[in-house]
């Protein structure tokens, strides 16, 4: 029998372990927070909101990990790539596939320590967040939903590997299969720059975004710099639900402006109550992933000669409330300047 784990178990990755579980697969649930692997184990994973059952799982620490798994589910943090991905080399066979899941462009980091062969990739199009331990609650519709997951292999090649890899996923819901991988993260990115970097930046829902025109305006603005950047690169993004998704970042006349903020409407009223990972990160005294989410595409575009000031804003009051030396507050909308 196949040994599956899911690393990294907070919010999203505890909710894919209950689903694949409910579904009759045998899966390890592994995660640091201690409080959080004792409730699971004793009390099952509770999922509230869009979703209301309890299942039974199987969660471990990463000390308690042992033997070799075929295939892994990478959810942790971004920021802790460089020690998760070391810890887990020595449980990784030859042919062991890691699938990671998680927020920005994970990939090359990912390939460079586990090795290319081993490494796909994957995006999550549902949203969740933490409530304590054992217990999460799932922000989205996932019945509704054409596709919970976008995954590939880095060379977009479509075969067995990542077949096997989709039937995986395909227990919680309908999965895509991309010869995009690329341009499918770049989507993702452009999504997290905005409604959860802005979350992050303001100390609010994604209700409360939409609720401001301020801040649904920097929705916007964010996107279009983040398409412009992905285009120079030469990616494209796909559509979702046969729907253009480029055409949030189109803001070129007014016309263009309020078709984006509509979009941006209809995707977050849906959501209202979501709130991102990052804030709760920051409401938690913790480093966000903003680096790798609005500091990626602030980098990427250096490289190709592409300007980024909502971006750059974003994670410059991110980075100020981690320091302390901005408040946690919807106040911070006063450092982004419209045009």
């Amino acid at each position: 029998m196949m040994r599956t784990a899911i690393l990294g178990c907070g919010a999203m990755g505890m909710i894919l372990g209950a689903y694949l579980t409910k579904s009759g697969l045998e899966i390890h649930l592994i995660d640091a927070y201690t409080d959080h692997v004792k409730a699971l184990n004793e009390k099952g994973a509770r999922l509230i909101r869009c979703a209301n059952f309890t299942v039974p799982v199987k969660a471990i620490t990463p000390d308690q990990m042992e033997g070799c798994y075929d295939l892994v589910f990478l959810l942790t943090k971004q920021t802790a790539n460089e020690e998760v991905l070391n810890h887990l080399l020595p449980f990784l066979k030859a042919d062991s596939t890691v699938c990671t899941l998680q927020n920005g462009v994970p990939e090359p980091s990912v390939a460079r320590i586990i090795g290319k062969e081993r490494t796909v990739g994957g995006t999550l199009l549902w949203g969740a967040t933490f409530i304590e331990p054992g217990v999460s609650e799932l922000t989205s519709d996932v019945t509704k939903l054409d596709t919970l997951f976008e995954i590939g292999e880095l060379d977009g090649v479509i075969g067995n590997r990542i077949r096997m890899v989709a039937g995986t996923l395909e227990k919680m819901g309908p999965v895509s299969i991309t010869s995009n991988l690329m341009g499918a993260r770049w989507l993702k990115v452009m999504f997290n720059s905005c409604w959860s970097g802005m979350s992050a930046a303001l100390g609010c829902v994604f209700g409360d975004l939409i609720d401001n025109p301020k801040a649904s305006a920097c929705l916007s603005y964010i996107a279009h710099e983040g398409v412009a950047v992905c285009q120079a690169l030469g990616y494209e993004m796909p559509h979702l639900g046969g729907k253009d998704m480029t055409l949030l970042g189109s803001i070129g006349t007014e016309e263009e402006f309020q078709r984006s903020q509509l979009m941006f409407y209809d995707i977050l009223n849906n959501l209202r109550p979501a709130k991102a990972s990052m804030l709760q990160d920051l409401e938690k005294g913790k480093l966000t992933e903003i680096g790798m989410i609005n500091g990626y595409i602030s980098a990427e575009g250096k490289k190709v000669g592409i300007p980024t000031p909502f971006n750059d804003t974003v994670v410059k009051v991110v980075r100020g409330i981690e320091a302390g030396t901005f408040p946690l507050s919807m106040d911070n909308l006063q450092y982004f300047h419209l045009k």
